[in-house]
Protein backbone atom coordinates (compact mmCIF):
# COMPACT_ATOMS: atom_id res chain seq x y z
CA UNK A 1 0.00 0.00 0.00
CA UNK A 2 1.40 3.40 -0.93
CA UNK A 3 1.32 6.06 1.71
CA UNK A 4 3.72 8.70 2.89
CA UNK A 5 6.36 9.34 5.51
CA UNK A 6 7.97 12.67 6.30
CA UNK A 7 11.63 12.61 5.25
CA UNK A 8 13.72 15.69 6.05
CA UNK A 9 10.52 17.70 6.48
CA UNK A 10 8.93 16.69 3.16
CA UNK A 11 6.18 14.12 2.53
CA UNK A 12 7.56 11.24 0.47
CA UNK A 13 5.61 8.37 -1.03
CA UNK A 14 6.58 4.90 0.14
CA UNK A 15 5.25 1.35 -0.08
CA UNK A 16 4.27 0.88 3.54
CA UNK A 17 4.88 -0.87 5.76
CA UNK A 18 8.55 -1.22 4.79
CA UNK A 19 11.91 -1.26 6.50
CA UNK A 20 14.19 1.76 6.74
CA UNK A 21 16.58 -0.11 4.43
CA UNK A 22 13.86 -0.70 1.79
CA UNK A 23 12.88 2.98 1.95
CA UNK A 24 16.49 4.13 1.49
CA UNK A 25 17.02 1.80 -1.48
CA UNK A 26 13.77 3.03 -3.07
CA UNK A 27 15.08 6.60 -2.70
CA UNK A 28 18.38 5.53 -4.34
CA UNK A 29 20.30 6.17 -1.12
CA UNK A 30 22.88 3.47 -0.32
CA UNK A 31 22.11 2.48 3.30
CA UNK A 32 25.80 2.60 4.21
CA UNK A 33 26.09 6.23 3.08
CA UNK A 34 23.55 7.80 5.47
CA UNK A 35 22.71 8.38 9.12
CA UNK A 36 19.00 8.00 9.97
CA UNK A 37 16.79 9.28 12.76
CA UNK A 38 13.33 7.67 12.94
CA UNK A 39 10.67 9.51 14.95
CA UNK A 40 13.39 11.32 16.91
CA UNK A 41 15.47 8.22 17.65
CA UNK A 42 18.84 7.48 16.03
CA UNK A 43 18.83 4.18 14.14
CA UNK A 44 21.99 2.06 13.96
CA UNK A 45 22.78 0.82 10.44
CA UNK A 46 22.46 -2.74 11.75
CA UNK A 47 18.80 -1.95 12.56
CA UNK A 48 17.86 -0.55 9.10
CA UNK A 49 16.51 -3.90 7.88
CA UNK A 50 14.50 -4.50 11.08
CA UNK A 51 13.06 -1.01 11.74
CA UNK A 52 9.57 -0.76 10.19
CA UNK A 53 8.17 2.48 8.79
CA UNK A 54 4.47 3.29 8.95
CA UNK A 55 2.37 6.11 7.48
CA UNK A 56 3.15 9.47 9.04
CA UNK A 57 6.52 8.42 10.50
CA UNK A 58 9.23 11.10 10.50
CA UNK A 59 12.73 10.48 9.19
CA UNK A 60 15.79 12.67 9.18
CA UNK A 61 18.34 11.38 6.70
CA UNK A 62 21.85 12.82 6.55
CA UNK A 63 24.38 11.77 3.92
CA UNK A 64 27.81 10.90 5.27
CA UNK A 65 30.57 12.81 3.52
CA UNK A 66 34.10 11.51 3.85
CA UNK A 67 36.96 13.90 3.59
CA UNK A 68 40.13 15.04 5.17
Amino acid sequence: MNSSVIANGKPMEAKLPCSVEEFLVAQKLPPRSVVVEHNGEAVAPSEFSRRTLNAGDRLEIVKIVAGG
